[in-house]
């Protein structure tokens, strides 16, 4: 697909990874929605520096991808403003970190916080945006899970499982969504400076960066190039990409 003039939405998209996201795809001619939970004078800021460095259009647009609703009404105005829309990357997550043998601690409004956040909110996004991709007979998706959804790593239990479902989800959503809409997925290993990593503990670090065969952690800037590389494919669909460094492989 050339991205040229197209309209990606980018949940998350005030945060490390997903600025660089942004970035990326504005480096490539494409119109940039920031979508954010809370954060919107961050999100201004990040679509006023988009809109500064490549001369692309881009708003900020404040959506709790838990809520249908909100969901919904975000994808109306970016569909009203821009005019169409072409991508979604569902990177917007949530973490905690909790040891997998601290059962105790996983509570229940944890669990439910984390799976609501990483995997309910992205399929709330993908039915939202799907009929208009269909509509307009082309679009891509690309999910932004983990590799601690590859394999029983990660800062808890919960983050693990929900980005395993999100994995999945991309597979279903390939066969659901085609021909015109490709939906792929990229899982990031150790990611530093993101809010994401904020939330595990330094040994949880140590241990990520030593694990990976390259001694170091994954680079944001190799993911969102991924993230542009599946938006162009016309032949890729239901695949999972790891970047990490040399961790995991599957």
């Amino acid at each position: 697909m050339d991205l040229r003039d197209a309209v990606a939405v980018v949940t998350g998209g005030n945060g490390g990874l997903g600025q660089r996201i942004c970035h990326a795809l504005a480096a490539a001619g494409a119109r940039i929605a920031v979508v954010c939970a809370r954060s919107i004078d961050d999100a201004n800021q990040v679509a006023a520096q988009l809109t500064a460095d490549h001369q692309v259009d881009a708003r900020a647009f404040q959506c709790d991808v838990t809520d249908p609703v909100q969901v919904a009404s975000m994808v109306e105005a970016v569909v009203a403003h821009f005019g169409r829309l072409d991508i979604l990357v569902n990177d917007a997550a949530y973490n905690k970190s909790i040891a997998f043998k601290d059962l105790d601690s996983l509570s229940h409004e944890e669990w439910s916080k984390i799976i609501d956040i990483n995997l309910t909110g992205p399929m709330h996004c993908i039915k939202a945006v799907a009929p208009i991709m269909k509509a307009q007979g082309q679009g891509r998706i690309v999910n932004i899970a983990s590799v601690a959804g590859l394999v029983p790593v990660g800062s808890s239990i919960a983050y693990a499982v929900s980005k395993a479902g999100l994995i999945h989800l991309t597979r279903c959503m390939a066969v659901a969504l085609a021909p015109e809409t490709l939906v792929n997925c990229v899982a990031p290993g150790l990611l530093e400076g993101t809010r994401a990593t904020a939330n595990l503990s330094a040994t949880q670090l140590e241990y990520a960066a030593k694990t990976a065969v390259l001694g170091m952690a994954a680079d944001k800037d190799d993911c969102a190039d991924q993230v542009v590389t599946l938006c162009r494919s016309s032949t890729t669909t239901g695949q999972t990409v790891v970047i990490d460094a040399g961790r995991v492989f599957h």
